[in-house]
């Protein structure tokens, strides 16, 4: 007699709630994690030093972020706003397609309580894809910021906000190496910012949300007529990220490393949680076609006797008859 698939899965639901539990407390300490490294001064920032006036950090100055043509507020906006509309509008539009196929009974459910209820798959996906983009925002942040405190690279800008005393420091010539915070006389605040640049936050944040929006339309869209909007749309948002760090390199708040560590960074989250986690945003197998394997999985083995064919009885009548022919 074969298991009844339902009560298989009434039975694992107890661990499903562990499952939560668990991923909550992982968002939890990566939010918190980012909290700590971009509002608190638990991790101390690096102090490296410098050459007498040298001329990869003596630009001008570009005035605080908020007057860059890229200001944070509308890079976060856009970053967490729009992957957010798109994939919601995206799982929508998908989940309209299969009521109206009537393939909406084939595609996976998830157990939600004892009892062997189901959430709509629309929810779950949309919740899922969310959830993990949410994680790797969170994540890029904690990568950079360490990034930024371990190295402590200084910005093109920074002895325009140093303002050190060459004079009380000695400097007779360009290649005296200057080290210690007391080097310095600018504001320590404006100092201490421009000391955490590598890799730039802008940079990486801005490619992975387009990394993972474009990964998301290539994988998600598969409608006729779409052979050249996808690519031109998943284009534009590569390039609005490429933009993004070539507005820091041009404004002298990055350098062209800082800004390619960066993209490096935002590249990798993106396509580890698209292809690990999320698995290329595709679902599971469906649920009567899991049902099926274990059915023939489970299927008892026959082994049935081999019969020879006459055929192959040709090949020796013919042999015994030439050896008789022979002896004759």
């Amino acid at each position: 007699m074969l298991p009844n698939p339902q009560s298989q899965e009434c039975r694992s639901n107890t661990i499903f709630p562990c499952f939560i539990f668990v991923e909550m407390v992982i968002m939890a300490g990566t939010v918190m994690l980012a909290y700590y490294f971009e509002y608190t001064d638990t991790f101390t920032v690096n102090v490296q030093g410098f050459f007498c006036h040298d001329s990869a950090y003596r630009k001008p100055y570009p005035g605080p972020e908020d007057s860059s043509a890229v200001p944070p507020v509308l890079l976060y906006s856009l970053a967490a706003g729009v992957p957010v509309l798109v994939i919601i509008v995206g799982e929508t539009a998908v989940f309209c397609l299969q009521l109206a196929t009537r393939d909406f009974e084939n595609q996976e459910k998830t157990i939600l309580t004892g009892d062997c209820c189901y959430i709509n798959p629309l929810v779950r996906r949309t919740v899922r894809f969310l959830g993990i983009y949410t994680f790797g925002l969170f994540a890029t942040d904690i990568f950079v910021n360490a990034g930024q405190v371990v190295t402590g690279n200084l910005a093109p800008h920074f002895l325009a906000l140093c303002k050190p005393n060459y004079t009380a420091l000695g400097c007779q010539q360009y290649t005296q190496f200057i080290s210690g915070e007391e080097a310095c006389t600018g504001n320590p605040d404006l100092i201490m910012r421009a000391r955490k640049t590598f890799p730039s936050k802008e940079a990486a944040l801005s490619v992975y949300a387009a990394m993972y929006l474009t990964m998301y339309i290539t994988n998600t869209i598969k409608a006729k007529g779409t052979r050249l909007a996808k690519p031109v749309l998943c284009l534009g948002l590569m390039c609005l990220a490429f933009l993004t760090g070539l507005n820091r390199v041009a404004e002298y708040r990055n350098h062209w490393s800082d800004v390619i560590a960066g993209f490096l960074v935002g590249i990798s989250i993106a396509v580890f949680l698209v292809v690990c986690v999320v698995n290329n945003f595709k679902g599971r197998q469906p649920e009567n076609e899991h049902i099926h394997m274990d059915n023939l999985a489970q299927m008892p083995m026959i082994s049935i006797p081999r019969v020879e064919s006459p055929l192959e009885k040709v090949p020796s009548v013919q042999n015994h008859i030439t050896a008789f022919a022979e002896v004759t």
